[in-house]
């Protein structure tokens, strides 16, 4: 049986290559491909650009109130087809369906939802000069290009078209070649809602098709998620081509810090939840958990308990399958050498630690949700992103010293604390160098809060309407209203 074949979308449908030049995409849970992509050759990126000119010059003379109407079209149609959208993640990443029929569509969907009420919110501001006055306007940036991650593909695709498209931008987006679907049929929806040709075209390939956007000098801005060695080329690459503005949401090693008076369980839910959730395969995780030492046993004993009596691998459509594949061969072997040093270099394997091959999937790329203890903060497992579902605990005493070993790290994207004392919860929170926080929660992300990073972890924000700044540029006009003097 053939196999079915995407193209690129481009101007409000699907435009054939002219290399014939294909990739093919795997199922990790299933190790088959599953179907196989268009690479974007000079063809395809030509007439993106071509079509992003026409679609910015629409999109943008429209006012915000026409806009919010198109992008809420396209909010119910998310919603309708929750459930098929989240079929397409589950085989695209690996990860459990009931993660993706609850979370990646729905998240997605509320991140548009949010900036379409805020589209015709945008305004600039005035001021009086005593008889002349000034005002500014905030503009569209005009093309801007998204390049995505393959955790929450389709997520991504929102988190990034939604601020641009709700400032009267147009986006060129090019996710992941593991999972290039959801982009896709994300472009079919907003086409169906009423979002003009060429405002979301979506092209796809590896590295090549991104170092293009991130070096054509039509592209005004680019968006990257992704790990920071890939992030700094890009901004590079941004730099030397017309200044492009970036947002890039990079890598983190965030740490979890767990005081004695926690409530335990809640505390170890929280370390399973950042650590386990996705595989693993989640950038804000909180991979270094430090718990203060009087709690430190009763932690370790009921989280290892549940661990192993309350994860589920195997068939990640099977809906009691809480854990799923990693996204490729490849992420399992770098998962398991990881996994492999920590024991080389003495930390202790409580659970976990080798590749698994559950009866429901027996070909999948899975790895064992592991925990180390016994761990120091030079061991590569605690300094080093592993994106994969390996934790790292280490002991504390007190705050000073655990706020100090948190922020060791070049990172800075996550943090969490979980403590029954609020003060301490706030003081030690304003303390920690990381740009997306909890306390007594972690991970949640509505689409209302900001999310980005400090230090090497990443530059602007995604979410909340301090991403609106992110989108658009400030104009200042002077109006003189009284008779010009000159010395001329």
């Amino acid at each position: 049986m053939s196999l079915v074949r995407y193209q690129n979308f481009i101007h409000g449908t699907y435009l054939a290559n002219t290399t014939n030049e294909v990739f093919d995409v795997r199922n990790p849970a299933t190790d088959e491909v599953i179907y196989q992509v268009e690479v974007a050759d000079e063809r395809i990126q030509q007439a993106a650009i071509e079509s992003a000119k026409k679609g910015v010059a629409q999109w943008s003379a429209m006012t915000g109130v026409e806009r919010s109407r198109v992008l809420l079209k396209a909010v119910a149609l998310l919603r309708e087809r929750n459930d098929e959208l989240a079929r397409i993640e589950v085989l695209d990443t690996g990860k459990p369906w009931q993660e993706a029929s609850v979370v990646d569509v729905v998240t997605g969907a509320d991140s548009i939802e949010f900036f379409a009420g805020l589209a015709a919110t945008i305004e600039g501001n005035q001021q009086d000069l005593g008889g002349d006055f000034y005002y500014t306007r905030r503009e569209p940036l005009g093309i801007c290009a998204g390049i995505g991650a393959w955790n929450y593909p389709l997520q991504i695709a929102c988190w990034k078209s939604a601020p641009a498209l709700a400032c009267g931008n147009v986006m060129i987006f090019k996710p992941s070649e593991e999972t290039p679907l959801g982009a896709l049929k994300l472009a079919e929806i907003f086409i169906e809602a009423g979002v003009p040709a060429g405002v979301f075209n979506v092209v796809q390939g590896a590295a090549e098709v991104g170092q293009w956007l991130t070096q054509h000098p039509d592209i005004e801005k680019v968006s990257f998620t992704g790990e920071v060695g890939t992030g700094k080329k890009v901004m590079a690459a941004a730099a030397a081509s017309n200044l492009k503005d970036v947002t890039m949401e990079l890598g983190g090693k965030s740490p979890l810090i767990i005081f004695d008076d926690s409530d335990v369980e809640e505390a170890v839910s929280g370390a399973m939840l950042a650590n386990f959730y996705t595989q693993g395969e989640v950038c804000t995780n909180g991979t270094r958990v430090f718990v203060q030492r009087g709690i430190y046993a009763s932690f370790m004993d009921q989280l290892k308990a549940r661990t192993e009596a309350n994860i589920v691998l195997g068939d990640p459509m099977d809906p009691e399958t809480n854990m799923g594949a990693l996204i490729s061969k490849k992420h399992q072997e770098l998962v398991l050498g990881y996994i492999q040093s920590g024991k080389q270099q003495g930390a202790t394997l409580v659970t976990g630690g080798d590749a698994v091959s559950p009866t429901s999937a027996p070909n999948g790329y899975f790895v064992a949700p592991t925990i180390f203890t016994d761990c120091n903060d030079e061991m590569t497992i605690v300094k080093e992103e592993i994106f994969g579902p390996v934790m790292s605990v280490l002991v504390f005493d007190d705050e000073e010293e655990v706020i100090r070993r948190a922020n060791d790290t070049h990172l800075g994207l996550a943090a969490g604390v979980f403590t029954q004392d609020i003060r301490r919860a706030h003081r030690v929170i304003h303390q920690i160098n990381a740009g997306i926080c909890w306390i007594n929660a972690y991970g949640a992300s509505p689409a209302e809060m900001p999310v980005g990073g400090y230090k090497q972890s990443g530059i602007g924000r995604e979410n909340g309407i301090e991403t609106l700044k992110h989108y658009t540029q400030i104009k200042a006009v002077y109006v003189g209203m009284n008779k010009l003097e000159s010395p001329f």
